[in-house]
């Protein structure tokens, strides 16, 4: 009994050990209780709050310092509306004859966007697109002054433009190193969207060198935006889009949207290449841009294999972007099209936008050094940049060519297309130069096959096989016959091709063969 009891008062001491070792370590903050669920719901910690409230008051800090120096800008169009005389006779021509009597009449188009003051004199920062063809341009303040601004000078391919207030000991931006930003970074886009002035809305970046072809036109367009998620829409063009330090890092720019309106990712121009084009504006009058010479792509898994890279990384030289050919820089520093750019200045050139921010850090004159892959074999170029040309090359539409008797099609199935010689008919009416007379015309191309994408019906010429070597012109399908024979499925075979209607060079292509 004795010893039952002793085993009975003993456990009762171990469970009141327990219990009161749980509250200590509890007091101690060294026993976390909570549901096996990880964390969702629970209370915020103290230190977290605190971290909020210092993001809010960033962005209260970059509201109130950022935002004195953007201004509304309000651009007016004046366009003669041309009446029309009476179509058709009736009881009002009487009317409508008096009206076509009357000189025609001037009409005012009104539009809006955004811009920020660089300088304490009067020099600010926009979008072309705001202020193009503007016959007045009126700039106002967050304190309600207003000024007529001047147009300094435009650059469409960039979309920057730089336009002047007479003004003294203005208030300015700091303009930041859009190079040091980070993906995932807090930003602030400030503006006048739809009518609301001096907006401020905030996000993140959601990505950096986003191209996004066809927006700006024109074979010098950056393909370098910065992606954000913080609201941007009509009116907030030409507004700074700010880091947490409340320095400008872009120039916000376009949205994608299929009604016109913020659908979620708006795209701002980084502002190293906006102070570029500014300091050329303000000094020249125009934009001296540094070029090699070459029409460019990001290199695909295909180019990558056939140039002899391990990861899909690099930048395909297509073909060389002047006229005469000869006078460009690349093709002077013995460039080839096919070749892979994989270095500039020492840094490696992943995509197109880095290659070109590299380019574009130097002035036109100086010499740069590249690394580039030609089919397994490393090159090094150092290649004398050039000014870019003022205008770009007209393109044409094609004439379809005929086919028929000696000029009938052959089809190859391991590489998806259908060929056939290049006739003296098409010649003639597609106005062929010299060169590229003699070659195979795609005349059709299967789009399950490994070409399609990388041809165009009726409208590419293939001149030559550049890889697997010896290189070999295409004269007749019996040379590329001669060519694919020799090769298996998985090989690369790498094309020198013309494009009809098109007034530039031929360019590099490389194709996968495929099982057929």
């Amino acid at each position: 009994m004795t010893s039952r009891f002793s085993r009975v008062r003993f456990g009762g001491v171990v469970v009141i050990a327990f219990v009161f070792g749980l509250l200590f370590a509890s007091g101690l903050d060294l026993t976390k209780f909570g549901f096996a669920q990880d964390g969702k719901g629970g209370k915020v910690a103290s230190s977290q709050v605190q971290s909020l409230a210092e993001t809010g008051s960033a962005f209260e800090a970059i509201a109130d310092h950022v935002t004195p120096a953007v201004v509304s800008i309000q651009t007016q169009r004046v366009r003669t509306n041309v009446r029309r005389g009476p179509q058709r006779p009736g009881i009002e021509d009487f009317f409508r004859n008096f009206e076509q009597q009357q000189p025609p009449r001037e009409e005012a188009q009104e539009a809006s966007g955004t811009g920020f003051i660089v300088s304490k004199d009067g020099y600010i920062l926009t979008n072309n697109h705001v202020v193009a063809d503007a016959d007045k341009v009126t700039v106002t303040l967050l304190d309600k002054r207003t000024f007529e601004a001047r147009v300094i000078g435009r650059d469409p391919t960039t979309d920057v433009a730089v336009i002047k207030v007479n003004g003294v000991d203005l208030p300015v931006v700091q303009l930041g190193d859009d190079n040091l930003a980070r993906v995932g970074q807090w930003v602030v886009a400030i503006g006048n969207p739809l009518g609301l002035d001096f907006t401020v809305t905030a996000g993140i970046i959601s990505a950096k060198g986003r191209p996004l072809p066809g927006l700006l036109g024109g074979r010098y367009e950056i393909t370098d935006f910065i992606q954000t998620d913080a609201a941007i829409n009509p009116g907030n063009s030409g507004g700074p889009l700010v880091n947490i330090r409340g320095e400008v890092v872009g120039i916000n720019s376009a949205i994608a949207s299929s009604t016109g309106f913020y659908a979620g990712y708006g795209f701002a121009i980084p502002v190293s290449l906006a102070k570029q084009v500014m300091d050329d504006l303000i000094a020249f009058g125009k934009v001296r841009r540094p070029v090699i010479g070459v029409a460019i792509n990001n290199a695909t898994a295909t180019d990558a294999k056939a140039a002899g890279l391990k990861d899909v990384t690099g930048v395909l030289v297509q073909t060389f972007s002047f006229d005469p050919i000869d006078e460009s820089p690349a093709k002077k520093a013995v460039m080839e099209p096919g070749d892979v750019i994989i270095a500039a200045d020492g840094k490696p050139t992943d995509r197109v936008s880095t290659l070109q921010r590299i380019v574009r850090s130097h002035k036109p004159g100086e010499t740069v050094t590249f690394e580039a892959m030609r089919f397994g074999a490393k090159k090094t170029f150092r290649v004398k940049l050039a000014e870019a040309p003022d205008a770009a090359p007209q393109v044409s539409a094609a004439p379809a060519p005929a086919r028929g008797g000696e000029f009938a099609s052959r089809q190859f199935d391991k590489i998806g297309i259908a060929v056939e010689q290049v006739s003296p008919e098409l010649v003639t009416r597609a106005r062929i130069a010299e060169p590229y007379r003699r070659g195979l015309i795609v005349s059709d191309v299967n789009v399950t096959g490994p070409s399609y994408r990388k041809f165009l019906a009726d409208g590419t010429i293939l001149l030559q096989v550049i890889n697997p070597g010896p290189k070999r012109d295409l004269r007749a399908a019996a040379d590329l016959d001669a060519v694919l024979s020799r090769l298996k499925s998985g090989d690369l075979v790498t094309f020198l091709v013309y494009d009809l209607g098109q007034d530039g060079p031929p360019r590099a292509v490389s194709v996968q063969v495929g099982g057929g």
